[in-house]
Order: C-alpha cells, then structure tokens, then sequence
C-alpha cells in the first residue's frame, strides 16, 4: 500500500514538472510554480526583480505613494525591509529583501489571508516603476 502511495506522488510531481506551471496543495496552502515568476503561498506573492536593493526599495515607496497609501511604515535594514500601509482600506505589507547584488525578492500581502489579484496589481505596479528607470 505504501508503495502505491508513493508511486502515486512521484507520478504527480513528474507530471507538473512537465507541464511547466503547476499547483500543489499543501496543508491548506496553495503553491504556483512554474515558467512565470510569481510564487503565491500562504497569502503572499512573492517575486525576484533583476533590480538593486535600493531601486526596488525606492520603486515599492512610489508604488505605495501613487497607490495613495496612508498610515506607511517603512522598516529598513541593510539587506531586507517591510513597508505596511493600508491602500483602498486594505492592510498591505510588502517585505524586500535582497538576494544578490541585481537580484531583490520582494511579498506583497493584501488583507489578513492574503489576496492574490491585489498583490499582483500591486506588483505589476512595482514593475512599472522599475521599467522607468
């Protein structure tokens, strides 16, 4: 019986890494990985930007500026930040952190349980800042 249950999970992981973006269910949490480079899990999207620590820092305050963010709450260290704001009456957290010197990981988190349309909007916007450089 053990043997057909992990058969089973191996014939599952092999086919979403074939089909090149897949989902996986884990604990009530819900993973997306594959070609695009977005993850969403546990109510936080989070994404790599081939950007300094610096430009993707200042990218995420305009993005919060422009958003019309009040009650903002930067907190920053060397190499990884949070800046929480309520936008369109919505508790928003975005956390940067950095991962290599052109590389910067940053979450975005909308409401308690997370919101994954938002965060993406929010992200698409970050996005837009960048491309302005």
């Amino acid at each position: 019986m053990k043997s057909k249950i992990g058969r089973l999970v191996v014939c599952m992981f092999a086919l979403m890494s074939l089909a090149g973006c897949g989902a996986l269910v884990a604990g009530g949490a819900v993973v997306g990985a594959g070609a695009g480079t977005y993850l969403y899990a546990n109510g936080e999207l989070k994404t790599d930007y081939a950007a300094s620590f610096d430009t993707v820092w200042s990218a995420c305050e305009k993005t919060v500026a422009e958003m019309r963010g009040i009650q903002v709450q930067p907190t920053r260290e060397i190499a990884k930040g949070t800046i929480s704001a309520v936008i369109n009456d919505e508790n928003v957290k975005i956390d940067i952190a950095y991962r290599a010197k052109e590389q910067t990981t940053v979450g975005v988190r909308v409401g308690l349980i997370g919101n994954k349309l938002s965060s993406q909007v929010i992200h698409d916007k970050i996005a837009d800042q960048l491309a302005k450089r």
